[in-house]
């Protein structure tokens, strides 16, 4: 859907991605993100936590997958999305919740240090995590994900090849053309 707000948050994971299958099959993995903004007490010079805001994330097929596999309480992320109001009746009373589609996830590196392991299979253009830049029978998700074999070590990695990639676009000069040319060579 087109309109819905884009947003990103930076918070502490509440606990453990909620991995699940749908009735088709889809797998989906639910999780709450705790924003507490922290503001600086001028008169006595200290840090104090202002209210935390908890939103609740969901992000669907391999993707939820690799983030089950990947995250865990307690990890800071970034997450960005699209806003979303859903409304549902609970015990007969109209309520309304607020959720945030997962566009991108990813731990936090301020205060941590993490090493990405690339997943092959799955299908690509699956809508979610971008292009399929990199990868080498993955869409979206390259370097999202857990390690390869289905192992999780909690964490993610950004090991290339020393000297690029083979999959690296910018690699080599256009065709016959400039390598200054303002056309990206693919």
């Amino acid at each position: 859907m087109a309109g819905e707000p884009v947003v990103t948050i930076v918070g502490n994971l509440t606990g453990d991605p909620e991995l699940r299958y749908v009735s088709s099959g889809t797998p989906v993995a639910s999780f709450t993100v705790a924003s507490t903004p922290r503001t600086l007490n001028r008169q006595t010079n200290q840090w104090e936590d202002g209210e935390a805001m908890f939103v609740r994330c969901s992000v669907w097929r391999e993707y939820a997958e690799n983030v089950a596999e990947s995250l865990t309480k307690g990890m800071r992320v970034v997450v960005t999305g699209r806003m979303t109001v859903r409304q549902y009746e609970y015990n007969g009373e109209r309520r309304t919740s607020i959720e945030l589609q997962v566009d991108e996830v990813g731990p936090a590196l301020r205060y941590a240090r993490a090493q990405v392991t690339r997943v092959s299979g799955g299908q690509g253009g699956s809508g979610q995590g971008g292009s399929s830049y990199g990868s080498s029978s993955r869409g979206g998700n390259a370097g999202a994900g857990a390690p390869a074999g289905g192992q999780s070590q909690g964490h993610a990695s950004y090991d290339a090849p020393s000297g690029g990639s083979a999959y690296d676009p910018w690699q080599q000069s256009p065709a016959g053309g400039s390598s200054f040319d303002d056309l990206p060579p693919f």
